[in-house]
């Protein structure tokens, strides 16, 4: 009993809050939405493939010390293993209810990530090869992937404002991520793992990040002016101001004090920004849907 516990846990299905936002930009700029497969590939996403990928995660690194959404992780076994690999193919197993380019994508996700994890490849290892892998597959390979299941149409049909859609949601993610990475240097490296929050140091990865929002910024910009709704661009302002008041006063507190890039500050950053950023994008879902 306490194993099928510990293994729900370290699957982690509260940590695809997190994950949710850009699944929500996608849905949120699409005018002619096809229900049914919309909500599986959310399912999909959100439910098996996310939780999956915890687990798989949680199996390979073994952890002993906190990590994105647990500060006291139970001891990974074999049941997570089976139990991520399970999700995995039921998640693969419905994609072809969608399409079939969206089953290629999602397997493309999916071993994406394993490379990431596994021991053998362990992309996790090398900072900036790793990063990219990240940033690019969790921002705008799932935009991409998650606007075609919304509307089954061809990939081929992306246009130059979906592109800066898909730039914005990967620089979004290049600020978020090495935030998350913070408070792990030490776990990491037991690990042979050298994220690029360690190569950057404390310091450094809130400069990285800083930079990386604002040009995330600059891209959200250049997407709703080139589709004529810059109004939706001063939305998103109001529901950064919460994410960037609570960032620049722990960038502060890092500063004067390294100490404070711990847990529960990283924990607190990933809950604003993503309760913040899935509200802004379910808002400009229900103004696209009604203007």
């Amino acid at each position: 009993m306490n194993q099928a516990k510990n293994t729900l846990l370290l699957l982690r299905f509260h940590f695809s809050l997190f994950l949710m936002p850009v699944f929500l930009f996608a849905l949120s700029q699409t005018e002619t939405i096809k229900w049914q497969t919309a909500i599986l590939s959310f399912i999909i996403l959100h439910l098996f493939i996310y939780p999956a990928s915890n687990g798989y995660n949680s199996y390979m690194d073994q952890d002993e010390g906190s990590i994105g959404g647990l500060k006291y992780p139970p001891k990974p076994t074999k049941k997570l293993f089976y139990a991520a690999l399970f999700l995995d193919l039921l998640g693969l197993s419905l994609s072809f209810f969608i399409s079939t380019t969206f089953f290629l994508c999602l397997l493309a996700y999916i071993l994406a990530s394993r490379a990431y994890s596994y021991k053998g490849i362990r992309l996790k290892k090398y900072p900036y090869l790793g990063f990219w892998v990240v940033v690019i597959f969790q921002g705008g390979f799932t935009f991409l992937m998650s606007m075609h299941a919304a509307t089954l149409l061809d990939l081929t049909s992306i246009t130059a404002s979906h592109k800066w859609a898909m730039m914005a949601s990967s620089l979004l993610l290049a600020g978020v991520y090495p935030l998350t990475q913070i408070y792990q240097h030490e776990e990491d490296l037991k690990n042979g793992d050298i994220t690029l929050s360690y190569k950057l140091g404390y310091r450094g990865t809130f400069i990285f990040s800083t930079i990386s929002f604002l040009l995330a910024n600059l891209l959200f910009l250049a997407y709703f002016t080139e589709i004529l709704h810059l109004n939706n661009f001063y939305i998103l302002q109001l529901f950064f101001i919460p994410i960037g008041f609570y960032f620049v006063s722990w960038f502060i507190k890092v500063w004067n004090n390294p100490c404070n890039a711990d847990y529960e500050h990283t924990m607190r950053m990933n809950l604003i920004a993503s309760v913040c950023l899935n509200a802004c994008f379910i808002t400009l879902f229900i103004l696209n849907q009604i203007l």
